[in-house]
């Protein structure tokens, strides 16, 4: 039914036929016919159809089948003509005993070409035969007997019944064909989005042998997966990704299908958190077998946002206890060190009191200004929103920190600055100014003698605003980077926390109110360390209105 649908298929076939049929008179006119002097014609003729065939059908192959082209209606034509000229060769030396191989040829034709072709090869061969009856009835002085007629009437009715026959299966060949392009469109559509997608896919069988394995699979658990299709692979991948080896072993043996969960991916250069799905089919144990398929993807950064999420409603919480207690505790103190001092004026005071309302007053004091910087942490907010150049910023900084007296030896500000000297965005110019340069100045006390540290400021391309925190290409990013000994990973995760410092006298609101600044122009500020040193990166949308509703910090 195959060969019948498909005109190459059937074709392939007909070279065959063709062959064996010119291959096998060609033997029986040399082994039978040319011991005997009066078959000199039908070897004549056997030896011609046997030459002429094998060229015919070689030409015939390499055009079909080496070369591919089209089968167009003439080659399938002549291809249908030949075969009825060779049978009638054969019926003639055969002097009518292989009539029978006009209905396959009749019906191959019918199969071929269209209704009307096929009738048309079935006229042609009933002429030929009647002709080749008619010569065999002259050479035998017998007429034409009631056998051919028959014969010719069932050639007929063959042709008529291919034909018949032929009109579902040419449709169904043509739906099946059209199905198969669809299936082959999908299947190539399909193979382009999971070579693309930004998730690994994996599926694997009933013995854990990899079936499948896109290049994000591959990427994510730095494995060489696409060379070992079809070999034992969850050994290795519960050695880099265990969470992902026990779904898939859970859908394998217990046909569990896994929703959101989450694991962890640990390769030779880095960690990360993955979330993980997995589904499985079952088979139906001839054709198919049971296989389960695991998607999973980075989360490191919806982790990150949420993470920063977190941390922006605890600093707002901590703000709006800030200003509270400063402003419930500032009056008293400042009585407080008021009635203090009028106590060490009094005439009669001793020395040793004098010394303690001293104490006092310098106490209350620092207390004050600790009240200060609580009032401004908790009053960072943007007092008017205009166009601002953060170049001008950036440079204003470095300027500043290159000159504050905190600078060790040796260490150098430099800035760097797209040419035209632009990046405007809409935002509070102090309250930028003091977030850029809180950062520049703690990376000038972080640097060694003869560092350097560098602020620079760019436009956010495609690449780098597709990370996952929603910021549009065009965006404005700040980075400061120093050569510091960088931050230690026990103290990353309460970096930007407020009260936490590793300064002696510090206050720890000086990254908590940069995070806060950065906040109220709905940008983020994060940043990256390592033992050569660390760099802070700030994001800032172009305008404050249809950007981020939040933001923070994370390492």
């Amino acid at each position: 039914m195959q060969a019948m649908l498909d005109p190459r298929r059937l074709l392939r076939w007909i070279y065959i036929g063709r062959l064996s049929v010119a291959v096998a008179i060609f033997l029986a006119a040399v082994l039978i016919w040319l011991q005997d002097d009066t078959d000199a014609r039908k070897l004549l003729i056997a030896t011609l159809a046997f030459a002429v065939t094998v060229p015919v059908t070689v030409v015939s192959f390499g055009y079909s089948e080496i070369y591919k082209r089209p089968l167009r209606p003439n080659f399938l034509y002549l291809q249908s003509v030949f075969d009825v000229l060779l049978v009638t060769a054969v019926v003639h030396v055969t002097e009518g005993q292989f009539a029978a191989l006009y209905i396959l040829a009749i019906a191959a034709a019918t199969m071929l070409l269209p209704i009307g072709g096929g009738l048309l090869i079935a006229a042609l061969g009933n002429v030929l035969y009647v002709a080749v009856a008619i010569l065999l009835a002259t050479e035998t002085a017998q007429g034409v007997t009631a056998v051919v007629w028959l014969q010719l009437g069932v050639f007929t009715a063959v042709a008529l019944g291919s034909a018949y026959l032929a009109v579902p299966l040419r449709r169904e060949g043509e739906g099946k064909a059209f199905l198969a392009a669809e299936l082959q469109h999908l299947r190539l559509q399909a193979e382009d989005i999971l070579r693309n997608i930004r998730s690994g896919v994996l599926t694997v069988g009933l013995d854990g042998q990899l079936l499948y394995a896109n290049p994000m699979a591959e990427q994510m658990l730095g494995l060489d997966l696409l060379d070992r299709f079809g070999e034992p692979i969850m050994d290795d991948i519960a050695a880099s990704a265990p969470e992902l080896a026990q779904a898939l072993q859970r859908s394998i043996r217990d046909r569990v299908r896994t929703t959101r969960a989450e694991g962890i991916i640990t390769t030779a250069t880095r960690s990360f958190p993955v979330g993980v799905a997995t589904t499985y089919t079952e088979g139906d144990g001839l054709r198919t077998s049971h296989t389960t398929t695991a998607i999973f993807q980075d989360i490191s950064d919806v982790k990150r946002m949420e993470v920063l999420r977190l941390r922006a409603e605890r600093l707002e919480g901590v703000a709006e206890l800030s200003a509270a207690l400063a402003h419930e505790i500032k009056n008293p103190l400042a009585s407080i060190r008021s009635a203090t001092e009028q106590l060490s004026r009094v005439p009669h005071a001793t020395k040793d009191e004098r010394t303690l309302s001293a104490l006092v007053m310098r106490e209350s004091d620092r207390l004050s200004r600790l009240l200060s910087e609580f009032l401004d942490f908790a009053r960072v907010r943007v007092a008017r929103a205009e166009q601002v150049n953060v170049a001008e910023i950036v440079r204003g900084a470095a300027k500043l920190a290159n000159s504050h007296p905190d600078r060790q030896n040796g260490v150098r500000v430099t800035y760097a600055i797209p040419d035209g000297g632009k990046l405007m965005v809409e935002g509070d110019e102090d309250l930028l100014h003091r977030a850029i340069f809180n950062l520049t100045l703690n990376a000038v006390q972080a640097s060694p003698e003869g560092g350097e540290v560098r602020v620079e400021a760019a436009i956010l391309d495609g690449e780098q605003a597709s990370f996952g925190t929603g910021f549009e290409t065009g965006s404005v990013a700040v980075r400061v980077s120093d050569d510091g000994p960088g931050i230690a990973p026990d103290i990353r995760e309460r970096l930007f926390d407020p009260f936490f410092t590793t300064k002696p006298g510090g206050s720890g609101l000086g990254l908590a109110v940069v995070h806060r600044a950065i906040e109220a122009h709905r940008g983020l500020v994060f940043f990256d360390s390592s033992g050569s040193g660390t760099r802070f990166t700030v994001i800032l949308p172009r305008t404050r209105t249809g950007s981020r509703a939040s933001s923070g910090a994370t390492g």
